[in-house]
């Protein structure tokens, strides 16, 4: 591993491309709304895809949207390196989460450009679709179709509040391309985030070696009941959907009060429901819940209290209830080789670093199943995420984005 190669990451160019996406798509002062396949989202991929045409990339969108950028190598036919994250945003999201992950990759292939190094394996650059989940639910779709955790048809089936449905969206906004009959291979993935955690800030450290995720399980209920009126109808005989679901986010959030001293979390994280009035009951309610727990054995403890108490609460209410979908994803996941070499990285290099585990969903989990992953955290201040007053200074991205390079680099180079 050649720690002396000329290659660096040019800060100003760099945050002068960061400063560019936080333009495209403003939600509250400082930061960004940016949903998956909506007019902004359109906006920032033509941007980031003419930046691609720029740097001399190769640009190609699949099936679900995933934007894939190729720079050759001098061995085109070998699979290729690939860096990747997301370039959507939650209601109330950032201008750093995921969009790190993709414009870091972009400088990469950038300040190899600035050298003139052609490395011998390609690399590659993707924009996942809709990992937020934030307009279409579950999280993490591009990635999960793009490695058959999805049809490509239910994945082209997710509503939004109005209706619309996600192929249909990427359409309109001229993102919906070919998807390959099988997904072409990997050599290897690397994942450049902020921690979306307090650890890395708290303690000074300037890089985080993700070691693996929080075994994670979520959750998408459906309660149906009877409308009927809200004075006269006697308690006996109610079938309110909105208070089964009620019931059984309550129940999540205090699943994450049990657990919380061995690091368990819980999240009772929507609720809606139908005609949702005053004067009438709701017939109809959808809630989304999720645990985690970094020991796997509590995780799923967790993962069948939440599933129990969906039945529970629908049997207080006298409502039926059916789980409508279960998303899974972390654990010890990631490639050893690659921790390892980003563990050793990150200490020639002399930054602070320590191995962490994630406890957010990421793309990186579902592409772990295709080839080996790993991920790179930077400290973000305060470990303040999905709010508009998430930030990151340059210093603070600076060293991430070093060790993000100078893995690619070795990686891509490598001879066998």
């Amino acid at each position: 591993m050649d720690m002396t190669a000329p290659a660096r990451i040019d800060m100003d160019r760099f945050w002068a491309t960061m400063e560019r996406s936080a333009e495209i798509g403003p939600g509250r002062p400082g930061g960004l709304s940016r949903l998956a396949a909506s007019d902004a989202d359109r906006e920032v991929r033509d941007q980031f895809v003419a930046w691609c045409r720029e740097a001399g990339l190769s640009v190609r969108i699949d099936g679900i949207g995933n934007i894939f950028a190729r720079r050759a190598g001098t061995d085109d036919n070998l699979p290729p390196v690939v860096m990747g994250s997301h370039l959507d945003t939650q209601f109330n999201g950032g201008r750093f989460d995921g969009i790190l992950g993709v414009l870091g990759g972009l400088e990469v292939c950038r300040a190899l450009d600035t050298i003139g190094h052609r490395t011998r394996r390609p690399i590659e650059l993707v924009n996942w679709t809709n990992e937020e989940g934030a307009r279409f639910s579950p999280p993490m779709v591009g990635s999960g179709t793009f490695t058959g955790a999805y049809t490509l048809d239910w994945a082209h089936g997710r509503v939004d509040e109005e209706g619309r449905r996600l192929g249909d969206e990427l359409a309109r906004i001229g993102y919906r391309g070919e998807m390959e009959e099988t997904p072409h291979a990997f050599d290897a993935y690397y994942e450049l985030h902020i921690e979306q955690g307090p650890i890395l800030d708290r303690e000074g450290m300037q890089v985080g070696v993700v070691t693996g995720g929080f075994p994670s399980t979520g959750m998408l209920i459906e309660f149906r009941g009877e409308t009927a009126h809200t004075g006269p109808w006697p308690m006996e005989w109610r079938k309110n959907a909105l208070i089964a679901g009620a019931r059984f986010l309550v129940a999540v959030d205090d699943l994450g009060w049990v657990h919380a001293g061995t690091g368990g979390k819980a999240t009772a994280a929507r609720l809606v429901a139908w005609p949702n009035k005053p004067g009438i009951l709701s017939d109809w309610a959808q809630a989304v819940g999720d645990v985690r727990h970094p020991d796997p054995t509590t995780s799923a403890v967790m993962a069948e209290a939440m599933r129990r108490a969906a039945y529970e609460s629908a049997a207080k209410a006298d409502c039926s209830v059916e789980i409508l979908d279960i998303w899974q994803w972390g654990g010890n996941i990631f490639a050893p080789e690659l921790v390892e070499q980003v563990r050793g990285i990150a200490s020639a290099r002399g930054y602070r670093h320590r191995d962490i585990l994630s406890q957010a969903g990421h793309d990186a989990y579902f592409v772990a199943r295709h080839a080996p992953t790993t991920m790179i955290f930077t400290p973000c201040r305060g470990g303040i995420t999905h709010n508009n007053g998430e930030f990151c200074s340059r210093e603070d991205l600076e060293p991430g984005l070093d060790v993000l390079l100078r893995a690619v680099l070795a990686r891509a180079d490598r001879v066998e």
